[in-house]
């Protein structure tokens, strides 16, 4: 079970970090998979960018809390940042996003990330 809640809690982060990235280099298409599409041109393009350093930061933060401190401390982390993709699935319907976005993709992760905080308060 140890490598399987290191793995999920890993891959997480790294995605996490991921998005992070695409939305500093590629604003436009990164917000249309959010789903609620922005012009990275106009006034929205400060808060795509502070959104992909802050989803940057957080992938970076977890990978270090699991790499230095601990299966604890990982999995306290994920449990406060699943609020995060319930927040954005909520966002997402509000702004008119398709409910197969908001569900299947902010939702899900949600879900995901609790199953992850759950493994590894097991290990």
């Amino acid at each position: 079970m140890t490598v399987t809640a290191y793995t999920l809690a890993v891959v997480l982060n790294l995605f996490v970090l991921y998005m992070g990235v695409g939305f500093v280099l590629r604003p436009g298409p990164s917000a249309a998979g959010y789903g609620v599409p922005a012009d990275p041109e106009g006034d929205a393009s400060a808060y795509l960018t502070i959104k992909g350093l802050r989803d940057g930061a957080f992938g970076a933060l977890g990978l270090a809390l699991l790499a230095f401190v601990g299966a604890e401390a990982g999995a306290w982390f994920m449990l406060c940042v699943a609020v995060i993709p319930l927040f954005d699935t909520v966002i997402v319907l509000r702004h008119g996003g398709a409910k197969a976005v908001a569900f299947g993709i902010h939702f899900a992760t949600a879900v995901v990330v609790l199953i992850s905080a759950a493994l590894l308060f097991a290990v």
